[in-house]
């Protein structure tokens, strides 16, 4: 085969340092479409970004040479930047780690529409229910003792 096809699309998850809620829905928005921008720099595809005042989800499709500790080093690090210099939240800080769950191109919508309605569905779960159901169904190896 001449040419590389690959579908790579990724879920992932970070909070705010303590989980503390730091991002008011209007400063949220904006660091949203921020950090779906550093994905499109670095030539990914961000099909969404959402999530509440202490986590974030993106829904990203990398490619094939995308190291995703790079990425995520680099979405953390470039955003945390922004954040500071120009919301002036001084005392916001991403949480070290990530969760990060593979998922398969007919599932995008789904995914989509799972990471921009955030709000609504914290209304009835837990950010920390929601990840350990994550890692549960990713079947990763966890000791909750160090989750959080």
């Amino acid at each position: 085969m001449p040419s590389t096809h690959l579908s790579l699309h990724y879920h992932l998850v970070f909070s705010t340092k303590n989980r503390e809620p730091m991002l008011a829905p209007t400063a949220r928005k904006r660091v949203h479409e921020y950090v779906g921008g550093v994905i499109k720099n670095m030539n990914g595809v961000a099909h969404a970004v959402g999530g509440t005042g202490d986590h974030i989800h993106i829904a990203a499709g990398l490619r094939a040479t995308h190291c995703l500790a790079d990425v995520m080093r680099e979405v953390k690090s470039e955003s945390s930047r922004w954040i500071h210099e120009e919301l002036r939240l001084a005392g916001c800080a991403w949480q070290e780690g990530y969760g990060a769950f593979t998922f398969a191109a007919p599932d995008l919508e789904a995914m989509r529409s799972y990471v921009l309605n955030q709000e609504e569905h914290h209304r009835v779960k837990t950010f920390q229910e929601e990840y350990v159901a994550m890692l549960q169904r990713g079947m990763v190896v966890h000791d909750e003792r160090f989750l959080w």
